[in-house]
């Protein structure tokens, strides 16, 4: 069975009532009015008027991840929730009044960025605010959650990481995500399930129309659910084709969860833009990775996590997955595929994105190009590079304290000791 060949209604249609919906299911209403107030411009990292604070970090020791360089005694000026100056002190300009945070005897860093974290309520978010990360990119939320709390950090900054959106999931079984729109609810007679082109293009059209930023899909079943197996792949290549080209038609990337090198593999030359977990990727695939700038974001911290499961089935699965996809990061990184960190927290777990750069680091990568993979390199997938990942000019004014030197030691990371979001210490 097909779907009739209607379009979703135009975004200015109905994104009032999806969003004011998905903020009541993310708790966002209640803290600081509906999504729909807010502005998308005012968030530096997307180019508009920057919403934030102003603040003075002073004395700490800055960190540049992106050229490695360390500079002491250092004063970073952020205004209006932008970084105006970073420097030695001494030679940066610092405006009068401004209130001042004293960072002597820590070190200053970027935010970090969790470029793969599923963010469903409003204390999800600030969960993962308050362990460092100050971006990140969504894995999808059942019902466009992850919108509304994008919204929520466009307007109030201290409550959420700033945040690319993923909408719903294009997968074969949606469940109850057919409720999430009106426009999806023709695909639950289909029989096989979300598979034919007019199938997969009508979710992604959807997600566009509510506005996400990127779309998610998978290859592979899940390997967090003990009755599924990981290796068994769900689209083809054709089928992830359709949904890259629906994408890219409205110039969105799509991220795709998989774990087979068939899928892997399959998913790479479809055309996606980042490979998701990728247990068994293999060195042709990280090839054809490397050729088209595909990035690899492991979700070392998940692997890691089912080994830690009470079911028995999971935590085998974690044992053996976890030291081959070790294996195939630094693989990667060798071979000059550029890495993402993720830590794909769900379920109202919100793990540290520290902890996934720390698995970078026992993975065999240098502590800078671990910490890159949180920093710059993440920035870059998520199309922030200009304004995320440093502590410079024009960037923003997101910055994490750390009580020692992360270089010697990427543990700390885990563990900020202030946390600073456009301008705002949260």
């Amino acid at each position: 069975m097909c779907l009739e060949a209607i379009p979703p209604p135009p975004a200015s249609v109905t994104r009032r009532g999806v969003l004011a919906g998905a903020a009541a299911l993310a708790g966002t209403a209640a803290l600081s009015g509906t999504a729909t107030a807010a502005s998308p411009s005012a968030d530096p990292a997307r180019g508009g008027t920057p919403a934030g604070g102003d603040l003075v970090i002073r004395g700490g020791t800055l960190l540049d991840p992106a050229t490695g360089e360390v500079t002491e005694n250092a004063v970073v000026v952020i205004t209006g929730g932008t970084v105006r100056a970073a420097g030695r002190a001494g030679t940066v300009a610092v405006p009068t009044g401004t209130p001042a945070l004293d960072a002597h005897g820590q070190w200053v860093l970027p935010g970090l960025v969790d470029a793969h974290i599923h963010l469903s309520t409003a204390a999800e978010a600030r969960s993962a605010l308050h362990q460092g990360a100050t971006s990140a990119r969504s894995g999808s939320t059942t019902f466009f959650q992850d919108i509304a709390v994008r919204e929520l950090a466009r307007h109030s900054p201290a409550l959420a990481p700033r945040l690319t959106a993923a909408g719903v999931f294009v997968t074969p079984d949606l469940g109850d995500t057919v409720l999430a729109d009106p426009d999806l609810t023709p695909l639950a007679r289909l029989k096989d399930g979300v598979r034919s082109a007019e199938a997969l293009r009508r979710v992604v059209e959807v997600n566009l129309a509510r506005g996400a930023d990127v779309i998610k899909t998978r290859v592979n079943e899940r390997a967090g659910l003990p009755e599924q197996d990981p290796l068994a792949q769900v689209y083809s290549r054709e089928q992830l084709a359709e949904i890259v080209g629906a994408a890219r038609r409205r110039g969105k990337g799509v991220l795709c969860h998989s774990y087979s090198e068939r899928g892997c593999h399959d998913a790479v030359t479809a055309g996606i833009r980042s490979l998701e977990h990728g247990v068994f990727v293999g060195e042709r695939t990280l090839r054809e990775m490397r050729r088209r700038d595909t990035y690899f974001t492991p979700t070392l911290t998940a692997i890691a996590g089912l080994a830690e499961s009470a079911d028995p089935v999971l935590a085998e699965r974690g044992r053996a997955y976890l030291p081959g996809l070790k294996r195939a990061v630094l693989a990667a990184h060798e071979l000059g595929v550029p890495l993402a960190a993720g830590t794909d927290s769900s379920g109202g777990t919100v793990r540290p994105i520290g902890r996934e750069v720390e698995l970078m680091r026992a993975a065999g990568l240098p502590a800078l190009d671990a910490l890159r993979t949180a920093t710059t390199g993440a920035a870059r997938l998520l199309g922030t590079e200009h304004t995320v990942g440093r502590l410079a000019r024009g960037f923003a004014g997101d910055a994490i304290l750390v009580a020692g030197d992360p270089l010697s030691d990427l543990t700390i990371l885990k563990h900020p000791t202030r946390v600073i979001r456009a301008g705002v210490p949260v």
